[in-house]
C-alpha cells in the first residue's frame, strides 16, 4: 500500500450520543474546555447560511485542487459523517460544487470541512448543509489523484483522526479527539452552566468587575493613583 496514495477503513467512530451532546454547545465553550489550543484555523470559515456542524470525523487528504479522493470519501460516508478534507489550503481550484453536495445529501453526510475552496456558493447557501471551506472560486477540479482517505490529517495545526468529533458554527471548526470525547463533554457541560450563571448576573446588573483592576495590580500597573 503506498502511503499518500491509499484508502483505509475507520475502526472507531464517536457515538451519536455524543454527538447530540456537543452539539448542544458552542465551539467555543468546547475550545475553551481543551485549554484553548484546539482549532481548525481562523480561514475556515462557514459557507452556509445558518446552523451548526456536528458529527464524525471521515478524514481526507489530497493534493491542491484535485477531488478524486473527496469523491470516494462520499461513495463511502455513513450518515452522520463529516467530511474533512485538507487540500493544503489552496484556493485556486474549487474541491467541490452543487452536484457533489446533492449528492452527499442524499447519503445522510452531516457536513463538510474543507482546507481548500469550493463553487456555486448560491447552492451550499440554499441547501444549507453545514460546511466550512476556505475560500471560493469558480475554477473546477481536477480529477487525478492522489490522496487518502481514514487516515490523520491536520488542519491548521489541529490534528484530525478518523472516527474523532467535528463541531462547527460561527466561531469556527474544533475537533474533540475520540479518546478524550466524554472528559471534553464533562468539562464543556459546566462551563456552560457556569456562563449561564454569570450572564444572569450581568443581566441583573450584579457582576463583580473587582478582578479587573486586581489582575491590574499584579502586572505592575498604576491605576491613576
Amino acid at each position: 500500500m503506498t502511503v499518500g496514495n491509499r484508502i483505509l477503513q475507520r475502526t472507531r467512530r464517536v457515538n451519536v450520543e455524543i454527538v447530540k451532546a456537543f452539539s448542544e454547545l458552542p465551539v467555543a465553550v468546547v475550545s475553551d474546555s481543551m485549554s484553548r489550543v484546539f482549532a481548525g484555523g481562523s480561514g475556515l470559515r462557514p459557507m452556509h447560511r445558518d446552523g451548526n456542524l456536528a458529527g464524525v470525523a471521515l478524514t481526507v487528504r489530497t493534493r491542491p485542487g484535485d477531488n478524486l479522493m473527496l469523491h470516494k470519501a462520499i461513495d463511502m460516508a455513513e450518515p452522520g459523517d463529516v467530511i474533512v478534507c485538507d487540500a493544503g489550503g489552496d484556493t485556486t481550484n474549487a474541491l467541490m460544487g452543487e452536484l457533489m453536495l446533492a449528492y452527499a445529501v442524499k447519503k445522510g453526510v452531516a457536513g463538510f470541512v474543507l482546507n481548500g475552496a469550493l463553487r456555486d456558493l448560491d447552492g451550499f447557501r440554499e441547501t444549507n448543509l453545514p460546511t466550512f471551506a476556505s475560500g471560493v472560486t469558480h475554477r473546477g477540479p481536477y480529477k487525478n489523484g492522489p490522496g487518502e482517505v481514514n487516515t490523520p490529517i491536520n488542519l491548521g495545526g489541529m490534528v484530525i483522526e478518523p472516527g474523532d468529533l467535528i463541531l462547527g458554527d460561527a466561531d469556527g471548526v474544533v475537533a474533540v479527539p475520540y479518546d478524550a470525547a466524554a472528559t471534553v463533554l464533562k468539562a464543556a457541560q459546566a462551563k456552560q452552566a457556569a456562563e449561564d450563571k454569570q450572564m444572569a448576573v450581568i443581566q441583573a446588573g450584579q457582576n463583580d468587575r473587582s478582578w479587573v483592576d486586581k489582575a491590574l495590580e499584579a502586572t505592575g500597573c498604576n491605576l491613576g493613583g
